[in-house]
Parts: C-alpha cells; sequence; structure tokens
C-alpha cells in the first residue's frame, strides 16, 4: 500500500489511502457535503482578527482507514473542538467515528457527533463528549444553513473553547419562502416592489439546499438574464414540490404574482412513472413548465461529452420531471473546479452558472410568455412536416399518424379559437398537392417559388451560429450556392423556402439533412451535419414564428449531431430551431424516439 497526496476537489479510490495535507487547527468541522463546507469556508473568511485556525475536511476523502488514522494524529489529536456532521451515522463511517471518539475522550478534546439529515440521532450524538445543548444547537446550525448559520456555528464553537465571540442562537430557514438575490428575506409585496413596471413575471422555483448552502450563482443569473429581456422574476426556494407546505406557498405565489411561466430547479417529480398523474402545485397557474438543470457534473465533462449529463443527473433532472409533463430545457450551471481555500486548509467547490446557457434558458422562457400574451389572432404559427424519404410521394410521412389530414385538422381547431387561418386546404391530398407544387427536396427547378431567403439574411443569421458549427458546416457542404435550394432569381441570390402560406399559419417541408446522399442511410447519421438550406428553412421560419409545431413521427431535427440532453450551443437542433417555443405531436407507441425528439428539439 501507498499514501497518495490528496488533491482539491479530486475523487478518491477507498482502496487508496490519502494525506489531505492539513497543519493542526484549533476548529475541526467534517462533512461529506461541498456545499456545506463551502458555506462554512465563506463564514470564516468574514471573521477578522484574533480569531480560532478552523479546518474543513470532507469525509469522502477519508474513506481508507489509513487516511482516518493519519488525519487523526496529525490534525484530530491537536484540536481544541471538534465536529463531524454523518449523513447515515455512525454506520456510515464506522471506522472513523471510533477514531474519533476513542482519540477525543482521550486527550478531552471537545468532540460533537451530528446527523447528517434533519431526523435526530440520539445513538449517534451520544457518542460525542459534550453537552445535549451544545450537539442539538451545532445541529440545528447545519440543518437550517446559510451564511449567518454557518457565522454563528464558528463563533459559537470559539465561544466553548475560550475566545470571546458572539454568536446568535440558530436562525430557522422556513421549509419554503421567497428568495429575494442581494436583499433581506421579505414578502411578495417586497419583491414586487423591484419590479420592472407592466413587465410579463416568471417564477424560479429551486431547492430549499440552495439557500442552505448559499449556493445562489445560477438562481442569481437567472433572475439577471430574464430582467435584461425585460422579464421580472420571482424566486422561490422549497423543501419539495411534495411537501405540502411548499405546494401550498408555490401555487399561492404563482396565483397572486400572476407568472407567465414557471422555471423549476428541482429534480424528481410530483407523480409516480407508471402510476396516474397526480397534481402538481404548477397546475392551477396553467402555465409552460420549463424545467430547468442544475447539473451536478462538472463542466468539462458536460462540454466534451456526446451523453450531456450524468445517469444521475439524467434520472433526477430530466426523466423523472418528464413524468409530470415539465419541458426540458438546458443545463445552466455545473460544479466549478475547486479552489484551495488556504484559511481552512480545504477545498471548496462552488456551482457556477454557464452564461450562454442561461441566456439560452431566459430567451425560451420569454419566448413561451411573448405567445401567451399575443392575442390569438396576431399569433404567428410554422407547421413542419416531415419527409422521409426524399420524395414526393412521401411528403408528410407519419408513422401512425395521417400527417396531412392531422394537419387540416389542426389548422380548422385553430381558426375555431381565433386564429386567423385563411385558404385551409379541403382535405389532407389537397394539402399535399399545395406543397408538391412548390419546392420539395426532390426538385426545385420548374416548382412556384412562394417563399424565399435572401442569402444576405441568410449569411447574416450564419454568422451568428458559433464557430465550430460554421466549419463543420462549410467543411461538409462547401459555399451556400451549391445547395439545391438555392437559387439565382430576378430578386436576388437566395434560398427557396418549402413553406406555404395560410394566414398566420406557415406550412412548410423540413428539408432533407443532405443531398448526394443514400437518405435511408443518413436519416439517423449522428454525425452528418446538416447542409446550407437546411439552416436557412429553420432561419426563415425563426424570423416569422412565435411558435413551431412539428407534425408526424418522425422529422429529422431531433437526430442532428449534438449532445444527447443538456444541448450546448454548437449541438446542431439548438443552431437550427434555436429558443423557440415547440410543439411535437408523437405517436405514443414509440417513448423511445419520442423521448429524444422531447429533449433534443
Amino acid at each position: 500500500m501507498h499514501l497518495l497526496q490528496a488533491k482539491p476537489g479530486a475523487a478518491v479510490d477507498e482502496t487508496e489511502a490519502v494525506d489531505l495535507g492539513q497543519t493542526p487547527g484549533d476548529i475541526v468541522f467534517l462533512s461529506a457535503a461541498d456545499t456545506e463546507l463551502a458555506s462554512l469556508a465563506g463564514a470564516r473568511a468574514g471573521f477578522e482578527g484574533d480569531f480560532p485556525s478552523v479546518r474543513l475536511a470532507n469525509l469522502m476523502q477519508l474513506a481508507h482507514p489509513m487516511s482516518v488514522d493519519l488525519y487523526v494524529d496529525s490534525v484530530v489529536a491537536h484540536a481544541k473542538f471538534v465536529i463531524a456532521r454523518v449523513l447515515g451515522g455512525a454506520g456510515y463511517w464506522p471506522y472513523g467515528v471510533e477514531q474519533l471518539v476513542e482519540t477525543c475522550t482521550a486527550a478531552s478534546i471537545p468532540l460533537a457527533l451530528l446527523p447528517g439529515d434533519d431526523q435526530p440521532d440520539p445513538e449517534f450524538a451520544a457518542l460525542g463528549t459534550v453537552s445535549a445543548e451544545t450537539t442539538h444547537r451545532l445541529w440545528q446550525y447545519c440543518v437550517h444553513g446559510g451564511q449567518a448559520n454557518s457565522r454563528n456555528l464558528l463563533a459559537f464553537a470559539a465561544d466553548r473553547i475560550g475566545y470571546r465571540s458572539e454568536w446568535l442562537e440558530p436562525a430557522p430557514l422556513p421549509r419554503a419562502g421567497i428568495y429575494q438575490p442581494g436583499g433581506a428575506p421579505g414578502g411578495l409585496d417586497d419583491v414586487v416592489s423591484t419590479w420592472l413596471e407592466d413587465a410579463p413575471a416568471a417564477a424560479i422555483v429551486f431547492y430549499r439546499a440552495h439557500v442552505q448552502a448559499a449556493n445562489l450563482a445560477p438562481i442569481d443569473a437567472l433572475v439577471r438574464a430574464l430582467r435584461e429581456r425585460g422579464v421580472n422574476a420571482l424566486p422561490l426556494y422549497v423543501s419539495s414540490l411534495k411537501d405540502p407546505v411548499s405546494a401550498d406557498l408555490v401555487a399561492r405565489m404563482l396565483e397572486r404574482a400572476r407568472i407567465g411561466v414557471v422555471l423549476n430547479a428541482t429534480g424528481f417529480a410530483v407523480s409516480t412513472p407508471g402510476a396516474a398523474r397526480r397534481e402538481t402545485p404548477f397546475d392551477a397557474s396553467d402555465r409552460p413548465v420549463l424545467q430547468v438543470v442544475l447539473a451536478g457534473g462538472d463542466e468539462e465533462r458536460w462540454s466534451n461529452g456526446a451523453q450531456g449529463l450524468s445517469a444521475r443527473d439524467i434520472a433526477m433532472n430530466v426523466a423523472l420531471p418528464e413524468v409530470d409533463g415539465r419541458i426540458i430545457t438546458r443545463a445552466v450551471s455545473f460544479k466549478a473546479e475547486a479552489r484551495f481555500d488556504a484559511l481552512t486548509e480545504c477545498p471548496v467547490v462552488k456551482y457556477a452558472p454557464r452564461r450562454d446557457r442561461i441566456e439560452f434558458t431566459a430567451d425560451l422562457a420569454s419566448a413561451w410568455m411573448d405567445l401567451a400574451a399575443t392575442p390569438a389572432a396576431e399569433r404567428r404559427i410554422g407547421i413542419v412536416l416531415a419527409n422521409y424519404p426524399n420524395r414526393d410521394g412521401r411528403l408528410g410521412n407519419g408513422v401512425g399518424l395521417d400527417t396531412p389530414a392531422g394537419t387540416v385538422e389542426l389548422l380548422r381547431a385553430m381558426a375555431a379559437v381565433g386564429y386567423r387561418i385563411e385558404g385551409i386546404p379541403g382535405h389532407g391530398n389537397a394539402l399535399v398537392e399545395a406543397l408538391a407544387a412548390g419546392p420539395t427536396n426532390a426538385a426545385v427547378a420548374g416548382r412556384t417559388i412562394r417563399e424565399r431567403l435572401p442569402l444576405d439574411d441568410y449569411l447574416a443569421f450564419f454568422a451568428t451560429l458559433p464557430t465550430a458549427v460554421r466549419r463543420a458546416v462549410g467543411e461538409r457542404w462547401g459555399e451556400p450556392e451549391r445547395d439545391p435550394l438555392f437559387l439565382e432569381s430576378a430578386a436576388g441570390p437566395g434560398f427557396a423556402v418549402p413553406a406555404l402560406r395560410l394566414g398566420n399559419a406557415l406550412v412548410g417541408l423540413q428539408p432533407a439533412r443532405g443531398y448526394h446522399i443514400d437518405p435511408g442511410a443518413t436519416y439517423h447519421d449522428p454525425g452528418l451535419v446538416p447542409p446550407h438550406g437546411y439552416l436557412a428553412f429553420y432561419a426563415w421560419l425563426r424570423a416569422r414564428v412565435h411558435a413551431v409545431v412539428h407534425m408526424g413521427k418522425h422529422g429529422n431535427l431531433e437526430w442532428l449531431p449534438g449532445k444527447a440532453v443538456a444541448l450546448s450551443e454548437e449541438c446542431f437542433p439548438e443552431a437550427a430551431l434555436g429558443p423557440v417555443p415547440n410543439l411535437y405531436p408523437f405517436i405514443v407507441n414509440d417513448p423511445g424516439e419520442g423521448t429524444q425528439a422531447k429533449r433534443r428539439s
């Protein structure tokens, strides 16, 4: 066996012994929660002058018995006060607890052993060497959390070992409440007083644990991004959406504040997979619920990987929330690389927002609210029909659905509730004939060109795409002028757009994923980037609609290159569609492809 020098933030193999490399300190605090250690490190930094030295250590790095022995001998044995918070009690870290108790008892060092959750554990607490009152107070500081309680925990511990330090009793944090960035806790009126006048409002719902750990940078960033777009934010923290107190607060606040959209950052679901759907606190507001992911992994792994999220994040923040019907958006924050805190000699892990993912999510939320705020008669809707394979005989293909007939019925239903729809074809065949008269994936020459996108407009759109996207398209397909949908006309160079205007509805044919290729073999190719004509179609559509409906199973947008979930700006489904509200009726007996369509488009 050999000894390893522990690195800040690095994962530790339980079969390897490590040396944390800490020097002795007066107050030693051990926990397995990165957020708790980060909060305590921040609190220690707030003390000036003569204050006891503090050492923080993560139990996850003390899994091996030799690691425990070394840490106890070099740090714990020289301490004046030791506090260990262990989720699962003595059984979770048996050798460590045994050595702490033995060493602290022999050296008369005060030892407080605290449960790692909000449930008391009298047997575990009794193993400590301090009074039950002291143990309970320390535990309550941790249970309620937050910077104020972390500061008072350290001040109280310092007072116990002879330093004159003022401390306050633990300040309870409600199970649910309103969070005001940069301000004192308050009610709805306090938050509303800071809002933009006559602006729409979005709720941001997140876990109470983020307030406890002062892990609020992603929430603050979302609030700022929404405000930059003229949207007011109502941040609400909850213990759980299943908690009656939390559920009641959310439902009341959504109604009182007239929320237009909900950005939900809690994981799991209210309903149970396979069972009947249960009512959620969001239902009464009848607003879209966008699922925002605060990823548990690091940004580099997400950026370089094709999966997008870890299996744990997918289960908690994607798959289960889908049971409640939430709309999956993006991962807006990741665990930042650990920094070494010199005052506590401990690596501190913070959660860092990813700016471009914050902005995309704020754009999407704003777009959903624009859609709702626009009267039906003024809403412009794009309806996209698939074309697989790329023959005119397969226009509007959709497994399990007569897509052309379904589209006609959709247009009639929209007209009945006030949408301005004109010239609805009498039946599905008439719709197909009208589309086939224009440009399709089979031919452009000799067809009626009803809609076009000027080349200058396309180049302006293309210039906004990430460098990696532009490079990949150029390397695979060359210049825009080579695309089959490109044409020269009296109006100037541009792209033929396979679309039909029916009042405020635009019915279009989804372009092929490429040309001079085998469509059957390449339709699902995860490495084939789309050509210029494909991007031109979506650029034209995005500039003209409030929302898009992709009709029928299945199209090809969801098969474009990129991550499986939690897309980046370099993923092609996002490059094409952008932050546009998208609805996608899908056959119920193909959940695999339906799930891919939902998460990627």
